[in-house]
C-alpha cells in the first residue's frame, strides 16, 4: 500500500497584532510517521521517526540495541509504506535470529517509542544502565580544535531538510580529514544519530576515526549509543546532561560541548590526556565560533 501523495506545505494563518487580517502563509512541516520495527516477522519496537533513509535507521537501530553485532547479519530490509506508519521487517541471519528470539524470551521489549528520551518502553533499570560491549578502556585522541570550531556552521550546510521544513535534529559523520561524510536528519535525535550510525556500517566507514556530531542536547541514550558503536568522540551543539557527562567519563568518551558564542567545551575526565593538551589550548584562545 503506497503512501497518499503529500501536500508540499500547509497553509497557516497568523495574527497581525493590529486588530487587521491576519496573515496567510504555506509553510512546508517535517514529516513524522509510526515506523515499526520487526525481525524475521517477529514484532519488536514502533518509533515516530521521520520517514527517510529508513535502511540506514533500521541498521544502526539493530546495531546500538545489540540485536546484531555486525551488519552484515542483517540480510534484507523489507520497507511498507501506509498513510501514517511505515513497516520495517529486517531479516537477520540464523545465528542472529536465534539469539535474538532467545533474548526476547529472557526480556520482553515491544516498545511504543516516542521522538523525545530513546528509552520507552525499557522495563528494567538494568537495561538502562547496561555497559556498552565496545569499551577500550581509555580515550581516543580529540579531533583537531579546527574540526570542532567549524562544527556549527558545518552541521547547518549539511542539514538541508531543516533548512525547508525546520523541526529536525541532525547527525553528522566527520572523518579525520574534517569533512563531512555522512547526514542523516529526524524529528528524533536518538533516530538521527542511529541512521548515521547505520549510513556509516552500510558503507564501512570507520567511526573510531574522526567523530559524530549532534545538533541537539546529548542525553544519557546518546552516550550509550555512541560508546556500543566504537565513537571516540561525541559532538553536540547544545549542553549535554550531567548523567550523560558521568556516563561518558565512565566509559572514557569524549564529549564536546559547541556553544554559539563561547569556546567549545570538552567534559573528558580532568585527567587530560598529554596528546589532546595542544587541542585544549587552542579551544581556550578562541572563544567564539
Amino acid at each position: 500500500m503506497k503512501s497518499p501523495t503529500r501536500p508540499r506545505g500547509y497553509q497557516f494563518h497568523s495574527p497581525t497584532g493590529c486588530g487587521d487580517n491576519p496573515n496567510h502563509g504555506n509553510q512546508r512541516l517535517a514529516e513524522e510517521k509510526a515506523v515499526a520495527i520487526s525481525y524475521n516477522g517477529l514484532s519488536h519496537a514502533v518509533m515516530l521517526a521521520s520517514p527517510d533513509a529508513l535502511v540506514d535507521f533500521a541498521v544502526g537501530y539493530s546495531l546500538n540495541e545489540g540485536i546484531v553485532t555486525d551488519k552484515c547479519q542483517i540480510l534484507d530490509v523489507e520497507t511498507r509504506h501506509f498513510d501514517d506508519a511505515v513497516c520495517l521487517d529486517a531479516t537477520l541471519n540464523q545465528r542472529a535470529f536465534h539469539q535474538f528470539k532467545q533474548a526476547r524470551a529472557h526480556t520482553r521489549r515491544t516498545a511504543p517509542g516516542s521522538s523525545a528520551c530513546g528509552l520507552c518502553g525499557i522495563e528494567a533499570l538494568e537495561q538502562v544502565f547496561s555497559p556498552p560491549p565496545i569499551y577500550s578502556g581509555r580515550y581516543r585522541s580529540l579531533p583537531p580544535a579546527a574540526h570542532l570550531l567549524a562544527l556549527r556552521e558545518q552541521l547547518n550546510r549539511a542539514q538541508l531538510r531543516r533548512n525547508t521544513s525546520g523541526a529536525l535534529h541532525g547527525a553528522i559523520y566527520v572523518d579525520a580529514s574534517g569533512n563531512s561524510r555522512v547526514c542523516r536528519e529526524d524529528v528524533g535525535r536518538h533516530n538521527a544519530l542511529d541512521k548515521v550510525i547505520g549510513a556509516c556500517a552500510r558503507a564501512g566507514l570507520s567511526m573510531s576515526h574522526g567523530f559524530i556530531a549532534i545538533s541537539s542536547r546529548c542525553g544519557l541514550e546518546l552516550v550509550q549509543k555512541a560508546t556500543r558503536c566504537g565513537i571516540g568522540t561525541l559532538a553536540t551543539l547544545a549542553s549535554p546532561s550531567d548523567i550523560a557527562v558521568r556516563w561518558a567519563r565512565k566509559y572514557k568518551l569524549n564529549l564536546v560541548h559547541v556553544p554559539a558564542q563561547t569556546a567549545p567545551r570538552v567534559y573528558s575526565s580532568a585527567e587530560i590526556c598529554p596528546a589532546d593538551k595542544p587541542v585544549i589550548d587552542q579551544l581556550c584562545e578562541m572563544p567564539t565560533v
